[in-house]
């Protein structure tokens, strides 16, 4: 007789001791809930990943289950077993666990309404309450906060700088302290601000905006009390970011910190995991086959690193432009990341004044000095006169001309003469009819051509109109913000990227399709739109 896979679980269950006096507690219950995917579903998500049982790997892992996280995976076990049943992978993960949904999926867009219109009516569906005794993969977190949308269901770090613009514009100030709370309890509680508030991104950060958030929020008080607030925070950012460079001999690199033959001290992305991302699992494995040569650690480290550039992926950083197999994000030291280390250190500074620890204040304001001596030295291309990424394994520049040269125009790194470099090569290559293209290389990639991302038109504006190059910053401003109010009229939606080469077509590319929310586009719309 051929038993029902509903049947074969029924009896498990029901043998299953742990379900018996149904008297544990949820935390009991749930224990495992802190682990990452792959270590608490184990045989089950490798075979939902490999199997391809969703389009999308994010769903299995966001996925809240019904049960302990235990006895899903021993039902599963004893129902593989069974000599006469098929185990239905897609039927047993239905039955066991609540897939998610997406934060808009109730939200019915009217393109009658203006783009600002539209923005201040979508942020209430993609806000969350604080969390509360979540049993899936996401990390509780003590207050409200903004969710990008789409396939993203919860808070990513570098987005919500560029939310908290257009939040900031809907007079939301008390949301914004809440998102940088919320930053400051995952630093004091984790060590560091993850990707995501999930357990399968705690291996990782993103690009480290937590410092100019802080500049952001203090922008909206009337008191100077926001930096002594949130000085032991950025102390601990910074801790984590430069672990390991008290003990490092100059040529050689520890974790997230590079020392040149110099001494001269700069960062580079990394991880702390070497095994493939649970919510790209598959994909990551059939790269690791294609990459010849190479150990599988070396390549999931690699990619976890770009995740954490929030640059995922881009020619950035492959040896061959062209081939995801040749990553190598470890061995490059971005413009991007440095600058943001600079904007750190100078914050810091000013957080420490406003404690009035004058030494420690002194310490980083002599940090950021030498950081800007060898961001010019080694990230400033004199040939070219752009800011270019260095690569280790050649003690040069990488071939990868790319919109991280803006960083430094925008965080005060930059002469006007170099900023007027920056400003020559993108009016020349990178400005198209939609706005700035991310890279100038079409390689299937999301982050390169021909799409253009929220973040880069933003700083590549603000950091022009800094050193008063107003008419190229207005320009890459026109154009964005037509291209955002074209798309929204033809689809009713703001999206997470756009091709800016050919705008009448929709951006591509990348591990999933173009997601809709949006939430750093929202943000970046309302403050270009407005300022």
């Amino acid at each position: 007789m051929i038993f029902t896979l509903t049947v074969i679980l029924s009896s498990c269950k029901n043998n299953d001791k742990e379900q018996e006096n149904n008297a544990l507690t949820a935390e009991e219950t749930f224990s495992k809930k802190d682990e990452d995917p792959i270590q608490r579903y184990g045989e089950l998500l490798e075979d939902v990943q490999m199997q391809h049982i969703f389009a999308d790997g994010k769903t299995f892992v966001d996925s809240d289950p019904k049960h302990p996280a235990d006895s899903i995976l021993k039902w599963y076990k004893e129902a593989k077993k069974q000599s006469d049943v098929k185990v239905n992978i897609r039927e047993f993960v239905t039955e066991n666990f609540e897939l998610p949904d997406t934060p808009t999926s109730n939200f019915h867009s009217d393109t009658t309404r203006t783009v600002a219109e539209h923005i201040n009516a979508l942020w209430p569906y993609l806000k969350r309450d604080a969390d509360e005794g979540e049993t899936g993969s996401r990390i509780d977190l003590p207050n409200p906060y903004i969710v990008p949308g789409g396939r993203f269901r919860e808070v990513y770090y570098w987005d919500s700088y560029f939310i908290l613009l257009g939040l900031k514009e809907a007079g939301e100030v008390k949301l914004i302290e809440n998102i940088l709370d919320n930053f400051t309890y995952q630093i004091e509680t984790l060590g560091f601000i993850p990707n995501g508030n999930r357990t399968y991104y705690k291996g990782r950060s993103q690009p480290p905006f937590f410092a100019e958030m802080v500049n952001l929020l203090e922008s909206t008080q009337s008191d100077t009390t926001v930096y002594s607030r949130y000085v032991d925070a950025l102390e601990k950012e910074y801790d984590f970011w430069m672990k390991g460079v008290d003990s490092l001999a100059s040529g050689n690199q520890a974790a997230r910190v590079v020392k040149l033959d110099d001494g001269s001290v700069l960062n580079r992305y990394y991880s702390n995991t070497r095994t493939p991302r649970a919510e790209s699992y598959r994909e990551d494995i059939l790269t690791a086959q294609e990459a010849k040569g190479r150990t599988p650690e070396d390549v999931y480290l690699n990619i976890s690193a770009a995740c954490e550039s929030g640059w995922d992926f881009s020619s950035r950083w492959f040896a061959d432009p062209n081939n995801l197999e040749t990553i190598k994000t470890t061995r490059i030291i971005p413009v991007d990341l440095n600058a943001l280390m600079y904007n750190l250190e100078v914050t810091l500074a000013k957080a420490y004044t406003s404690t009035g620890e004058e030494r420690k204040a002194q310490k980083m304001t002599d940090a950021a000095s030498a950081r800007r001596l060898a961001i010019n030295r080694y990230l400033w291309d004199t040939k070219e006169k752009i800011y270019k990424d260095h690569d280790l394994d050649k003690a040069g520049f990488t071939d990868v001309k790319s919109l991280a040269m803006v960083y430094p125009l925008y965080f005060n790194l930059a002469t006007d003469e170099q900023a007027a470099g920056v400003a020559a090569a993108l009016k020349k290559d990178f400005l198209k009819p939609g706005g700035l293209v991310t890279t100038l290389n079409d390689n299937g990639q999301q982050w390169d051509s021909p799409n253009g991302w929220p973040p880069h038109q933003w700083l590549a504006v603000r950091g022009l109109e800094k050193h008063g190059l107003d008419n190229l910053a207005e320009d890459i401003k026109t154009r964005w913000l037509r291209l955002n109010e074209q798309v929204y009229k033809r689809t009713g939606k703001m999206l997470e990227k756009y091709n800016v080469t050919d705008t009448t077509l929709v951006a591509g590319g990348g591990e999933y399709p173009t997601q809709d929310g949006f939430g750093w586009t929202n943000g970046v719309y309302m403050d270009l739109k407005e300022n």
